[in-house]
């Protein structure tokens, strides 16, 4: 009798060396209820990686792939091929559903995950010319963009955040986001005031990744809970829309989630949370050692923890997005009296594959479809119409209307997991939807960012 592998080739893929970044073949094998990428490097060796402990979820993943939405102009060409030819180049399936613009280095924190290897004394802030610039790269390829979000460094620490913000506003860009630790938000009521007055269309990203001390210390390297508390209740103050983000390690604060998603929904700013499986890249890489499987988490351990957790959001709320399936996965639920009720698993996975863009649809009335893009986009942070929500709510049999609902009701969870060196995969990262843009004029995913631009701009940058 032939001897069985141990394991089932499911297929081919792409990946790179965990030692020398070089792309190299990998096999996708089912093994112990797990998936992995065998990869294999002619220096090197074999590498072995898991990236879901979710066959069927893994699976599922390729049911909901969509036709990539094209941008309106590529600024680079095909050369070395892909991760080495950014810009984006015309093999890019994919335009940017996210831009960040890095407006500085500066950071008032050390945080010893931080990709970005920002720091207090790192400076470079972003000239106002270089912020057109990169507002000009955007529009000439997305022309009404969906969602910036303006990042750093800690982007508050920029002289000239609040012209940046109001440049921005005054754009075609539908919605704008501020990426922040909140230290500015929580001490300078003066700053708070400020944003109340451009809070349409505009929300918070908030870091917020434990509700205790030792993990906090663990991945931003200070107890910030006073700071969470004092910049929530000055988002409170004027219900300016915020999105919690927590960055996820094993064994730090994977145990929190549910934790996490009860705290979120006593606040009536919070729109919703993001979990973010660390990337390892920039200093947080740095600070790591042992063996990668006692510190990496995958997207299908934080959505199970979800599911597991005692919330509403069951297996089938948490899908994944189409126009990345395979790293963003997505829940959104109607706030009610204190309680929440999902709603995506109510939609049919044909309608939705159907939607233009981030759009989650059920409906095939274009008035239904137009208020569910404005509401239930990944990119949708804008205050809504109550009229828009009572459009839809009519359509959905478990959820009771009410004439007092409106976006203030919203609460959506997001999974967003972003590639590095050991589960990166060369078809997913010709779908990554999330973009740097650069004052060199070109638009970067963030994954190929991270791990192969950053350091050479960084390093191009201190030569000037």
């Amino acid at each position: 009798m032939p001897k069985a592998r141990p394991y089932i080739f499911y297929g081919q893929t792409q990946a790179l060396c965990e030692e020398c970044l070089e792309v190299v073949p990998a096999k996708i094998i089912f093994q112990n209820d797990n998936v992995y990428y065998q990869k294999r490097c002619l220096e090197h060796g074999v590498q072995k990686t898991l990236v879901s402990t979710d066959i069927d979820y893994f699976k599922l993943c390729k049911e909901y792939l969509k036709p990539g939405d094209v941008p309106e102009k590529f600024q680079t060409e095909i050369n070395k091929g892909c991760p080495h030819d950014c810009g984006l180049c015309p093999d890019h399936e994919q335009h940017s559903c996210l831009a960040l613009f890095e407006i500085i280095d500066e950071c008032n924190m050390n945080c010893p995950v931080c990709f970005a290897n920002s720091a207090p004394g790192m400076g470079n802030p972003r000239s106002m010319d270089d912020i057109e610039i990169m507002l000009q790269t955007l529009l000439e390829s997305e022309h009404e963009p969906d969602l910036v979000q303006v990042s750093g460094g800690e982007p508050t620490l920029h002289p000239e955040i609040i012209p940046i913000l109001k440049r921005l506003k005054d754009s075609p860009i539908r919605h704008l986001m501020l990426n922040t630790n909140g230290i500015r938000i929580a001490n300078d009521p003066e700053f708070v005031e400020q944003l109340n007055e451009i809070k349409q269309n505009f929300e918070i990203y908030l870091q917020f990744d434990s509700l205790q001390a030792p993990a906090l210390k663990n991945l931003r390297g200070v107890d910030a809970r006073g700071t969470h508390k004092r910049a929530l209740e000055q988002l409170e103050k004027y219900n300016i829309s915020t999105n919690l983000v927590c960055a996820v390690r094993k064994g730090v604060n994977d145990n929190e989630i549910g934790e996490i998603i009860k705290f979120a929904q006593e606040w009536k700013c919070i729109r919703g949370i993001t979990f973010q499986p660390i990337q390892d890249t920039g200093r947080n890489l740095n600070n790591l050692s042992g063996n990668k499987d006692d510190f990496r988490i995958t997207l299908s351990e934080i959505r199970q923890s979800i599911i597991d957790a005692d919330n509403p959001f069951n297996a089938e709320d948490m899908i994944p997005l189409p126009c990345h399936p395979e790293n963003i996965c997505i829940g959104y639920g109607i706030k009610m009296g204190g309680t929440i009720q999902p709603i995506t698993g109510l939609l049919p996975k044909e309608e939705l594959l159907k939607g233009v863009n981030n759009t989650v649809t059920f409906e095939k009335s274009a008035a239904l479809k137009n208020a569910f893009y404005k509401l239930f986009s990944l990119d949708a942070c804008g205050e809504q119409s109550t009229e828009n929500l009572q459009t839809m709510l009519c359509c959905l049999p478990k959820v009771e209307g009410s004439e007092d609902l409106a976006y203030d009701n919203v609460f959506r969870i997001v999974i967003m997991s972003f590639m590095d060196k050991y589960d990166f995969d060369l078809g997913s990262i010709k779908r990554s939807c999330t973009h740097f843009v650069e004052p060199d004029g070109k638009i970067y995913p963030f994954e190929t960012w991270n791990m192969f631009y950053r350091s050479l701009k960084t390093q191009i940058v201190k030569e000037k």
